[in-house]
């Protein structure tokens, strides 16, 4: 492995970059031309060029780019897009620069990113003014011990994760929210389905234990973050995805009044909380058992069913970040 300062030389040198752009997500589409325009004036060039139109087949992609041996992988696309990126590229010489094309983008606001297309294209063109540069953040990784014929696609047990992991009310939503209703709303498709859902809901109790100590709770939402964001909003000022902490936390109880008041509290005053509250339980790794047994969401993907363990693995993944990012 090269260190970061020699992989930014290599980039800023010209060095070999793919661009992997999916086609069907929010703005992808619609920005695809002008993005790979951008980025060969801002002085980006690729040795080859992804455009997804079917996002089933990211994984057999991102071989056909792993064997490139690129030093830079520009992934424009959503949170799906980008978690199946952060997947391949952990642990890998490579460094993975993010194009915000999603709804949320949790992972990209997560990196201090600019969402203004012009600025995230700037901060990508590494080594020329306004360029960022190579950082090293952590990432998250799951394995379900639950159900092994519960849903999600076959070697799903074993995922490493960008962003988050949750279980209860935000599995249904992601399931049911129209992609029709995402694409023109944004992210408030998914407030939308939630209160639609919400009243059929029925909650659950977990068991979260960490360091040998258990704490069970009751909840219709529960949330195993690595990154700062969930639904496009902070969760807490010191959240980080390089902190070498995951953070738990629910959202509410088992009163379905609580969760949406928990979820306004959480839009309205994450960028003012912090990790240290009661709210939250910080750890580098976290099992979590269900009754009943639920299915999961590893970053927007159903991945299995509870119980699940949960593991961070510190910086393990090189991104392309903009100057001003503390990077420890």
């Amino acid at each position: 492995m090269r260190s970061k300062t020699e992989l930014e030389s290599a980039i800023a040198g010209g060095g070999r970059a793919a661009l992997v752009i999916n086609s069907r997500s929010r703005r992808g589409r619609r920005l695809f031309g002008r993005a790979r325009r951008m980025l060969r004036e801002a002085g980006v060039e690729f040795v080859h060029v992804f455009p997804v139109t079917d996002p089933t087949r990211l994984r057999e992609l991102f071989a056909d780019v792993l064997a490139m041996e690129p030093d830079l992988v520009i992934v424009g696309g959503g949170d799906g897009t980008v978690a199946e990126a952060v997947g391949h590229l952990a642990h890998r010489d490579i460094a993975l620069g993010v194009l915000p094309l999603g709804t949320t983008n949790n992972f990209a606001r997560s990196l201090e990113l600019p969402l203004n297309l012009d600025r995230a294209v700037r901060t990508l063109a590494v080594g020329r003014p306004g360029g960022g540069k190579v950082a090293d953040v952590d990432v998250g990784w799951f394995e379900s011990t639950g159900d092994p014929h519960g849903e999600g696609p076959a070697g799903d047990r074993e995922h490493i994760f960008a962003n988050m992991v949750s279980l209860g009310l935000s599995v249904h939503v992601a399931e049911n929210v129209p992609h029709l209703l995402k694409r023109f709303m944004g992210r408030s498709a998914y407030a939308l389905t939630a209160a639609r859902l919400l009243p059929g809901h029925e909650a659950f109790r977990a068991r979260v234990t960490i360091d040998g100590e258990t704490v069970e709770l009751a909840t219709h939402q529960l949330n195993i973050a690595n990154g700062a964001h969930q639904s496009g909003q902070r969760i807490a000022r010191d959240a980080s995805p390089d902190d070498r902490l995951l953070a738990v936390y629910r959202l509410g109880d088992e009163r379905r009044l609580r969760l949406a008041s928990a979820t306004a509290r959480h839009v309205l005053t994450g960028q003012w909380r912090s990790l240290n509250e009661d709210a939250f339980l910080t750890t580098a790794h976290v099992e979590i058992e269900t009754d009943p047994p639920l299915r999961v969401d590893v970053d927007g993907e159903i991945r299995g069913r509870t119980p699940v363990s949960i593991r961070l693995r510190g910086n393990a993944l090189r991104v392309i970040v903009p100057q001003t990012f503390v990077d420890t």
